[in-house]
């Protein structure tokens, strides 16, 4: 198959991984009887842990390679891009549905414009601008159609998918400005060796060590990490870079278009409920994706 059909394998691919993280991580912390079978500091750590030793065993000569200078960044890069947000998601959808994480994820690129307007200097033109504010506009509009449909849920742990969202988009920025001349699988090697040891600290520090191995739920839980850790982080992390490496990152980032679909699909298929205006508030977010995107192109 040639690279203008292979992208578009890998395209729907990805989307099809990473939206489907969404409901992964629900159904690893368990929960239905109202009781967690993980904790979210326990789950996040399983998931950092088990990527990072995947990804070390496949990276460290890349890593190795890398100048010493660089390192600082890296772990900052680590913590922003995977260390905060495996515990963030982890902890939100303890209180809100897994079909909305995945629509307010697809905020990164309008977060990643504001960031790199403000804290980089990077220009934007007016339709960005008009994009960003509208994806704002519409993650809102989400946040607030949920609270009706789903009264019992607490919305404030919406927040976290937010601040999330900003890390994700910080480091971005981070490695556009100060990793851009490392390869991918260094930069990913190099984040999980500096965040996999607070990992450890943080999967002890949360009674880890009492985890019941044995319980069926447990084991249950750990088979979903498993398909978290394979697909959603490394799978994907090496898919993702040989896309762009195939196409350019402008189309390898239109992957947040489907992902959230992705996700609904999943929450619906689920049992979650979607009334008519989260539907609305949903295209109005991707509707900005787009116009931040597209303009994007023309720079």
């Amino acid at each position: 198959m040639d690279n203008s059909r292979l992208k578009y394998v890998y395209l729907i691919m990805l989307s099809l991984i990473w939206g489907s993280s969404f409901i992964l991580i629900k159904k690893a912390l368990g929960g239905e009887n109202g009781e967690l079978v993980l904790q979210p500091l326990q789950l996040g750590a399983v998931r950092t842990m088990i990527s990072g030793i995947i990804l070390i065993a496949i990276g460290w000569k890349s890593f190795a390679a890398t100048d010493r200078k660089d390192w600082p960044w890296l772990a900052v890069s680590g913590l922003l891009g995977t260390f905060f947000p495996a515990f963030l998601f982890a902890y939100a959808q303890t209180e809100i549905d897994s079909a909305i994480s995945a629509i307010l994820n697809s905020t990164v690129p309008l977060i990643s414009l504001i960031i790199g307007a403000v804290i980089f200097g990077i220009s934007f033109s007016r339709n960005q601008f008009i994009g960003v504010i509208v994806g704002l506009a519409g993650a809102i509009g989400l946040v607030i159609a949920g609270m009706e449909n789903n009264p019992d849920q607490n919305y404030l742990f919406a927040g976290l998918i937010l601040i999330a969202c900003v890390c994700y988009a910080s480091n971005v920025n981070i490695i556009k400005k100060y990793l851009q001349n490392i390869k991918p699988l260094a930069i990913a090697t190099g984040n999980f060796i500096f965040i996999v040891p607070l990992a450890i600290i943080v999967f002890f520090s949360s009674d880890g060590h009492s985890i019941e191995f044995t319980d069926s739920r447990v084991q249950e839980s750990f088979l979903y990490i498993i398909v978290l850790c394979l697909f959603g982080t490394v799978a994907a992390k090496i898919m993702f870079n040989k896309l762009v490496q195939m196409t350019s990152p402008v189309f390898a980032t239109s992957v947040t278009y489907l992902m959230p679909v992705i996700g609904l699909t999943w929450g619906v298929l689920d049992g979650e409920s979607f009334n008519l205006w989260q539907i609305i508030a949903t295209g109005v977010i991707i509707f900005a994706v787009v116009l931040v995107t597209r303009e994007k192109k023309k720079v």
